[in-house]
């Protein structure tokens, strides 16, 4: 096999009390991506579709998370990398980490998979950083493995599968401007309150452990945060109401996707989920911002082959 076309998924990071350490992956929005082996040697971006990103992989997330998988391969051919961007930059969904995870992805299967989805994880992360300025892997773990997960240590790497109800669906709003990660972390405190790192320490250990047990109500009760919220909701209009309304119509649990300005629910069932969608058209109809919704289910495969 010379070539082969994947979906790599959005993803939702932090998902209220777990930030930078807890993630999941959707399922009805994510980019394409066509890698294939070339006899040039090096990481070669040969096509972008969908929004100006640059050609040269050392300034690419998805090159520069090639280069890293590359730089560790004794191979006497190179690699080409297509991009279908279908994830906006800056959305809060993962689209860097889409783009990191995609051709680490797709170049290990033409490899024939000689390398762990951790490690690939690994080699990610670098190209994550490039966006977000620090490495972190809540987007990329849900991307690679599926699912919820924990990013238990970053050093040394080590991810936890977490399984999710059946019955849980997402619905995702995207206002249409754009947050940059760095940015948006650098607006965090240094340092918080210890009454607050216990509250979500205590909601985070009892969301994980709803989500194990199928517990939709405590799963209700878990979704919190305590430190992050405050600050990063500035940034997004009509938040607040946004997510009242996402409350009055029977979500679990509303937040920021990521570092915004995407802001995601989860609801037990796919009527909920809809309804979630209605209140939310009916905020942002009335406020002049464009803006795209989702509803997925969650993605217990990840990136994939198509």
């Amino acid at each position: 096999m010379n070539e082969i076309k994947i979906f790599s998924p959005a993803t939702v990071a932090n998902v209220a009390c777990g930030f930078d350490i807890l993630g999941f992956c959707l399922d009805s929005v994510g980019d394409h991506m066509v890698i294939r082996k070339t006899d040039t040697k090096g990481i070669h971006i040969t096509k972008i579709e969908g929004f100006d990103l640059p050609y040269e992989p050392e300034l690419n997330v998805a090159g520069v998370s090639a280069l890293e998988m590359y730089a560790t391969l004794d191979v006497d051919f190179g690699f080409e990398i297509e991009i279908y961007k279908k994830i906006k930059p800056g959305s809060g969904i993962g689209s860097s980490a889409a783009s990191a995870v995609g051709s680490v992805f797709g170049m290990n299967a033409l490899l024939g998979n000689p390398f762990s989805k951790t490690q690939l994880t690994e080699f990610a992360i670098k190209g994550e950083a490039l966006a977000s300025k620090c490495e972190h892997a809540d987007n990329l773990a849900p991307a690679l493995f599926g699912g919820f997960t924990l990013v238990k240590s970053v050093s040394p790497l080590q991810i936890l599968e977490i399984p999710s109800p059946k019955k849980l669906y997402a619905t995702i709003v995207h206002p249409q401007i754009e947050i940059k990660t760095s940015e948006s972390r650098a607006i965090l405190p240094k340092q918080v309150a210890l009454s607050d790192a216990v509250k979500q320490s205590a909601n985070l250990g009892s969301l994980v452990h709803a989500l194990h047990t199928n517990d939709y109500d405590l799963i209700k009760n878990s979704l919190n945060d305590v430190i992050v919220e405050q600050h990063r909701s500035k940034l997004i209009p009509e938040f607040n109401k946004v997510k009242q309304a996402i409350l009055n119509a029977g979500a679990l649990g509303a937040g920021i996707s990521g570092s915004g300005p995407s802001i995601f629910s989860l609801s037990e069932g796919l009527e909920t989920a809809n309804n979630v969608k209605d209140a939310i058209i009916k905020i942002y109809s009335n406020t002049g911002i464009e803006f795209d919704i989702h509803i997925s289910k969650i993605n217990s495969e990840g990136v994939k082959v198509l």
